[in-house]
């Protein structure tokens, strides 16, 4: 499964539900845009550390960009910006889930529910 920044963010906030969700999960995996909205939102290196760490042991695989996923995204972002107000971030998200046949956990459905071909788990906080 993948998980959307949101849930990282339920879970930092001490939401029980969004840390059994990922408890849960045999495989953890984040886009690498998920990786780097996690990192950005951070306010020093401190922060920039418990990131690292929280992903490290809980064993979450950051999954790279790549030109297929890419490819997607731009796709995405050209069919649904305009209807639905996809932002290229959630592109990227939603692309890196369908291009490795993953299901998307958010708890942003409206975000991503004109995806067709996404699989996803609505979080509900």
């Amino acid at each position: 499964m993948i998980f959307d920044t949101d849930i990282f963010i339920w879970t930092q906030r001490g939401n029980e539900k969004a840390a059994k969700l990922m408890e849960k999960a045999e495989e953890k995996y984040l886009s690498i845009q998920t990786y780097m909205e996690l990192l950005q939102c951070a306010k020093n290196k401190t922060q920039h550390k418990y990131v690292k760490d929280f992903l490290s042991s809980f064993g979450f695989i950051v999954l790279p960009l790549t030109e297929n996923i890419g490819h997607r995204a731009s796709i995405y972002v050209e069919e649904y910006t305009l209807s639905s107000h996809l932002r290229a971030g959630d592109a990227i998200i939603a692309a890196t889930a369908v291009e490795n046949n993953m299901i998307l956990a958010s708890s942003n459905e409206k975000h991503f529910k004109a995806i067709k071909d996404l699989q996803l788990k609505a979080f509900k906080p």
